[in-house]
């Protein structure tokens, strides 16, 4: 042991003579280097330096580093390969026990900048690193005479995260990076912050807050860990939390499918036996049909679950085919075709006299509406009544005429063959108008029945729009005020 004291002590004096022999021999060098302060500390500094070696003089002592993170900009957010791309502002700082100099010797100066390929630098890296970033290169850094060494640069980072779009647009993501030495321990390198949590946290003064994504905050956490149980490694993990701005999706994906899903609400308005309901439900579907083919490359896709917005997409697609649906069975119901059943008595005290009720719909309304087009028969069968009796009288007429006149005429050879065969056409017009206004009598009840049908499909299809689209609402102002 004192073998080992006196060889230390020995090689302490003999770095401190080699040491002030090189200062020296510095200052009586001549030539356009003879008053460069700069110069003559640099080669000091690098005299007799080992840049391969941790720079403490006892080994048993720990070099700590501090290191301090700033985001500077979210570049891209990529759901489907669930990879963030951030620029951020990175400082680290430790102390270099074997770059150390009196700044009296040489002009006051306290700091010096040195090539970074000439000093030890720790092999701190970040953990979720995916793939090579855009960084600028930067050669220098700064060395205090007290030893403190300054190593500040800037990153594009492209990390691995872990990335939730089920809330898209209204989502908030998490992502962290996570500084750690690859190689040494907590024995030899251990981590520290420069500033503290809190002013990390909220510290957005570099931010540049323009693009699609917004900085909430930037939370910092230390923690050792161990492999073996044996080896404890030092990491300090940084949580960068990113909200989306949703007014561009909101406008150009919400907006639009709302009124899509309004027009086919008012569509209902239009008369039940009428065609063109069909086809402006149709014309809706389709236009629905192109609009989810051209916002199919805005929504993000990731092999794990499906944004709550692609499902609303889905859920209002199959509204509008239930409403479809239910106009076609409509129609089909008030357009009865010749020669059907009446409406059967059950559907008529269901439909007529109870949902009629519940609803609130007064028969008088449906009356007014479907007794247009029901004094046809009446006026026909009246004009042939009218020309029954008219034939009779003539026939009548022609007889006493002939009787009067002595002429013992009679009309038998001209009157009834004629009349016969005007009132054998007139009985067959007639059973066919009876027929006819039977017809029109059932299609009139159906038509009732499928108006109010109608009116109690359109509530309840109106409930479940109204209440869908509440729940949206609710969820996704819960998740944007978070």
């Amino acid at each position: 042991m004192k073998f080992s004291a006196l060889w230390t002590a020995l090689c302490v004096s003999m770095y401190g003579a080699a040491m002030a022999c090189s200062v020296k021999k510095l200052g009586t060098n001549s030539g356009r280097f003879a008053n460069a302060t700069l110069v003559r500390l640099n080669e000091f500094l690098s005299v007799g330096y080992k840049k391969g070696v941790r720079p403490v003089r006892d080994w048993r002592q720990s070099t700590t580093v501090a290191i301090d993170l700033m985001v500077y900009a979210i570049l891209n957010v990529d759901e489907k390969n669930q990879v963030l791309t951030t620029y951020v502002w990175y400082r680290q700082q430790w102390k270099d026990e074997f770059l150390v100099w009196n700044p009296e010797e040489f002009d006051d100066v306290k700091q010096i900048s040195i090539p970074t390929i000439n000093v030890w630098i720790p092999d701190i890296l970040i953990n979720e690193f995916v793939d090579v970033g855009k960084s600028p290169d930067i050669p220098y850094i700064y060395v205090g005479h007290d030893g403190l060494v300054r190593n500040y640069k800037p990153i594009q980072v492209v990390t691995a995260c872990s990335l939730n779009i089920y809330n898209f647009p209204f989502d908030v993501q998490k992502c962290s990076l996570t500084f750690q030495s690859w190689l040494h321990t907590t024995k030899d390198i251990n981590i520290t912050l420069i500033r503290s949590p809190k002013d990390i946290m909220e510290d957005r003064s570099v931010f540049m807050n323009q693009g699609e994504w917004e900085l909430l905050e930037v939370l910092s956490k230390y923690k050792e860990f161990s492999l073996d149980n044996d080896d404890y490694y030092a990491e300090m993990k940084f949580h960068v939390v990113i909200r989306r701005r949703p007014l561009f999706y909101t406008v150009n994906l919400l907006l639009p499918s709302i009124f899509l899903m309004l027009m086919d609400i008012v569509g209902f308005y239009l008369p039940p036996d009428s065609g063109e309901r069909v086809s402006f439900k149709i014309t809706l579907l389709l236009g629905y049909s192109v609009f989810l083919i051209i916002v199919s490359d805005t929504l993000p896709a990731t092999a794990i679950g499906t944004p709550l917005i692609g499902v609303y997409f889905v859920v209002c697609m199959a509204l509008l085919v239930i409403s479809l649906t239910e106009t076609v069975l409509i129609v089909r119901l008030v357009h009865k075709q010749d020669l059907q059943s009446h409406v059967p008595q059950w559907v008529k005290h269901l439909v007529l006299e109870k949902a009629t009720v519940l609803l609130c719909i007064r028969n008088k309304k449906f009356c007014s509406l479907l007794s247009q087009g029901s004094d046809l028969p009446l006026y026909k069968e009246n004009n042939m009544n009218t020309a029954v009796r008219c034939s009779h009288h003539s026939c009548e007429r022609s007889r006493e005429t002939g009787r009067n006149l002595g002429l013992g005429l009679t009309v038998r050879d001209s009157c009834p063959p004629v009349m016969d065969n005007i009132l054998q056409e007139i009985t067959n017009i007639r059973q066919f108008l009876e027929k006819k206004y039977d017809s029109r009598e059932i299609a009139k009840e159906w038509l009732q029945v499928g108006y109010v049908l109608d009116i109690l499909l359109f509530r309840v299809y109106l409930l479940i729009v109204l209440a869908y689209s509440i729940t949206l609402g609710t969820l996704w102002s819960v998740w944007q005020n978070a």
